[in-house]
């Protein structure tokens, strides 16, 4: 539904012409369209969009935001869009327009423009049969992914994707371009990995590829009737499994959809995914414990890494949305009974997922030259999701969503990883204090008149005089 928009900020009226004329204001017969975020049940209404397709139209846009009065906020593909909050005096950068993404195959890194999604890297990446440290979805957008952290199918061997990262390229907010990287403004290239967009508008990252082309991945199915001795298994199994595996486990209610693969459609499912970075008999004696199990579907193979991209079955279009999210601790018999009375049969969820990605190996170790974020204390990262279609369905999504987050409060550590955060959060509580005092820090050297908004923002020392929480 179209919703008639607001009368445009006179301010913004300084940016018209940029971007060859890819700029919209409220009013505007390609505002409604250019606002939309990927997650379509967020309600985003800035004073500008704009659509650089160059580094010194970015540039151009960030001076005359400034000039006018108007703060800035850069924006991908728009997927955790929801924490950013009013933005009628905000001037939204897409930056979709800057895809381009070069592989150096004797260094082993990529450089990606801002806008560029996973799967553009991946499929470039591929083609010299190398690896990317992508997420589970081919239309994540890179740079938003891999500031706030960077969680895929190899994480628990290679880490995080943001401490992967050799060099970032940004506007400040004086509209100067500048490279940041271990020896340029490493302050900065510090902040950057982990402290998402706080700090300007990056407009390219490099980062490290890996030189492998296959793994052994795939996905395990149970009708969840089985749901009970599976999350148990998978639970159990998950502590003491070795770096070289990543998986997920997702309790599913799926609709009748007819785009959902017929085995799925309209069914209540345990799905456990994943990748192995090994030899296929040791992959098959990882998975051993968990096959023992009889999934009625396995697809665990030898597959090229380019196709993990779609292994999940993450949507591939904007789709409204609602979700809840924390890091668990544990997740012990109490917990399993909890989660399964929440999201299992008889349960009557809204949820289509409720997922447990497992963490530990690389993921809970410091990653030596690693940025704000160089590891992520806990067992498992908890994401639940709903469709919004409708406000009464986003009402009872959340409601469910929250819920389950809540009833498993008492095995959380307290903190989110911020790129599952969909809503605002108190973000200071995902970083070690000393962490967060020096992103602060980093904060108000680079932006200290507060240009910049973020969907999960670090604040400035002191806000308004005062000092910042």
């Amino acid at each position: 539904m179209t919703i008639e928009s607001t009368a445009p900020d006179t301010r913004a009226a300084l940016l018209r012409g940029l971007c060859g004329g890819a700029v919209h204001l409220p009013g505007d017969p390609g505002y409604d369209e250019a606002r939309l975020p990927w997650n379509l049940a967020v309600e985003q209404r800035p004073a500008a969009v704009a659509y650089p397709a160059s580094v010194d139209e970015v540039v151009a846009v960030v001076r005359a935001a400034r000039r006018a009065g108007l703060r800035v906020a850069a924006q991908g593909t728009g997927h955790n869009a929801g924490p950013l909050g009013p933005l009628e005096d905000v001037v939204l950068v897409r930056t979709s327009a800057m895809r381009a993404v070069t592989i150096d195959p004797e260094r082993l890194t990529a450089r990606a423009e801002s806008g560029a999604l996973w799967l553009d890297a991946v499929e470039a990446a591929a083609e010299h049969g190398l690896t990317t440290l992508h997420g589970s979805s081919p239309d994540v957008g890179i740079t938003g992914y891999t500031l706030g952290g960077g969680m895929g199918w190899y994480a628990r061997k290679h880490g995080l994707a943001t401490n992967n990262v050799t060099a970032i390229e940004l506007v400040d907010g004086d509209g100067e371009v500048i490279r940041t990287d271990e020896d340029h403004h490493p302050e900065l290239f510090w902040a950057l990995r982990g402290g998402g967009g706080n700090f300007g508008v990056v407009t390219a990252i490099e980062f490290r590829l890996f030189d492998f082309e296959t793994a052994y991945a795939g996905m395990l199915v149970w009708d969840q009737k089985d749901a009970d001795k599976v999350v148990r298994r998978w639970a159990e199994w998950s502590l003491d499994a070795p770096d070289e595996v990543t998986t997920s486990l997702r309790m599913m209610n799926l609709p009748p959809l007819p785009e959902l693969p017929e085995p799925f459609r309209g069914r209540q499912l345990v799905v456990i995914d994943g990748a192995v970075i090994d030899s296929d008999p040791r992959a098959e004696e990882i998975l051993a414990p968990l096959r023992e199990l009889q999934p009625e579907m396995d697809t665990f193979a030898r597959v090229p890494t380019a196709s993990l991209v779609r292994l999940h079955m993450d949507p591939e279009q904007p789709t409204p949305a609602v979700s809840a999210s924390t890091i668990l601790d544990s997740l012990p018999d109490p917990a399993i009974d909890t989660l399964l009375a929440l999201t299992g049969p008889g349960s009557a969820s809204s949820l289509l997922f409720a997922e447990l990605r497992q963490l530990g190996g690389a993921l809970g170790r410091p990653h030596l030259g690693g940025g704000a974020l160089p590891m992520i204390e806990g067992q498992f990262v908890l994401f639940n999701i709903a469709i919004a279609a409708t406000p009464e369905m986003a009402q009872q999504g959340h409601a469910d969503a929250k819920a389950l987050v809540d009833a498993l409060a008492p095995y959380s550590t307290g903190r989110h990883y911020l790129n599952f955060a969909e809503e605002p959060v108190q973000v200071g509580d995902s970083f070690p204090a000393r962490t967060w005092r020096q992103l602060k820090a980093v904060r108000s050297i680079v932006d200290p008149d507060g240009l910049f908004v973020a969907n999960h923002p670090v604040p400035r020392l002191y806000e308004n005089g005062l000092p910042s929480a």
